[in-house]
């Protein structure tokens, strides 16, 4: 295992981290239906990690992650506080809220959270973050109150990790990439702001959908390839901490060698990995294709329709999660392809650097909607 520097923290963490969800028990909606761990089976997998070079584990507050947060802290407790670096977090965007949030999860631990993240910061909600009074000043306080060690943001939202960038109060920020949806990565590489802040990428298997089609060393090195400080991968088995915290080699952006050294694969492009993609799905209603859209954010709807995230839905009901995209795309899919078609200024695409004819490819979704 190879350790990366987490920004100006001053701490250096695995290259991989371990990322929790898997190890929880309990009626959540985050659980994967084939995980279900007991206290002893998690911490043999946490333990193995370790042993692996693992140093960073993620996890989030009680009931969200259902027990993981008080697994990890009598993990911690069993192989030595001070031996791993320990990051939470909480969806509470209000300063009293975040307060309290933090006070929990240092009880279920039985220690504190090195980092600590305000979770899933959305745009409706990031004024109330980074306002006066709000999880961000909390947060700063319980730093100073040495509650916590470090301050983070994770959102899956550029516009947002660019305000996290820019601001003194953020140690750490935390957002979603991989070997398909790496448009953020791709600006995130360009902005100056984010070379002083470490930073955590999730979703690097696409919730677990892209280890079908790639092997799993190929899909963290391919976040690797970016100036992050770790990738994190949800582990719950033995086999998948072998599989992610196996990794020797530091690779370069151009690809990898395989472990063993007899095979030498290179990373991808974004059109590269969509073609292995579209290779294994065929028979879609209504012979749809894949929409070559890498999530990066910069077309903007006058109408406030988050372009990327229903051509994220769509590429995901490619992946296999049929019924979870098509529950999510009907929320609001309707309303957002008759604006489409009422639209005159089109300015998303003069936005989308990919070419992308958007008001045919949301036509595009709701067509599958109503096929599905």
């Amino acid at each position: 295992m190879k350790y990366r520097a987490l920004g100006r923290t001053g701490l250096r963490v695995s290259q991989v981290g371990f990322g929790t969800i898997p190890i929880l028990k309990g009626s959540v909606p985050v659980l994967p239906a084939y995980f279900n761990l007991e206290e002893e089976e998690a911490l043999a997998v946490l333990n193995h990690a370790f042993r692996l070079g693992c140093n960073l584990f993620d996890t989030a507050i009680v009931p969200e992650y259902g027990d993981a947060e008080i697994k990890l802290g009598k993990f911690a407790a069993r192989v030595g506080r001070e031996r791993i670096v320990i990051s939470d977090k909480a969806r509470f965007y209000g300063g009293s809220e975040m307060y309290g949030a933090v006070a929990a999860s240092n009880e279920n631990l039985g220690t504190y959270a090195d980092l600590y993240f305000v979770h899933q910061v959305d745009p409706e909600h990031a004024d109330e973050v980074f306002g006066k009074g709000g999880a961000l000043d909390a947060l700063a306080e319980l730093k100073r109150e040495a509650r916590i060690r470090f301050v983070g943001v994770a959102s899956h939202y550029y516009d947002i990790q660019l305000r996290g960038a820019g601001d003194d109060r953020v140690d750490v920020l935390q957002g979603s990439g991989n070997l398909v949806e790496r448009g953020m990565l791709d600006r995130m590489k360009e902005e100056p702001l984010f070379a002083g802040k470490g930073f955590l990428v999730n979703k690097v298997y696409a919730a677990g959908l892209l280890p079908r089609f790639f092997p799993p060393e190929l899909l963290i090195r391919a976040v690797l390839a970016y100036p992050v400080s770790s990738a994190l991968i949800g582990i719950g088995t033995l086999e998948q901490a072998d599989a992610a915290f196996g990794i020797e080699a530091e690779g370069e952006p151009e690809g990898l060698c395989l472990s063993g050294g007899a095979e030498y694969i290179a990373i991808p492009s974004f059109q590269e990995a969509l073609s292995v993609l579209e290779k294994e799905f065929t028979s879609i209603p209504g012979e749809l294709t894949f929409i070559p859209c890498d999530r990066c954010q910069r077309c903007v709807c006058p109408w406030g329709t988050e372009i990327h995230t229903l051509f994220r839905q769509y590429l995901y009901f490619f992946l296999g999660k049929e019924y979870w995209s098509l529950r999510k795309l009907e929320l609001g899919i309707e309303e957002s392809a008759a604006r489409c078609r009422q639209c005159t200024s089109m300015s998303c695409l003069e936005m989308c650097p990919r070419g992308i004819r958007i008001p045919d490819e949301v036509q595009k979704v709701l067509h599958l909607v109503r096929s599905g």
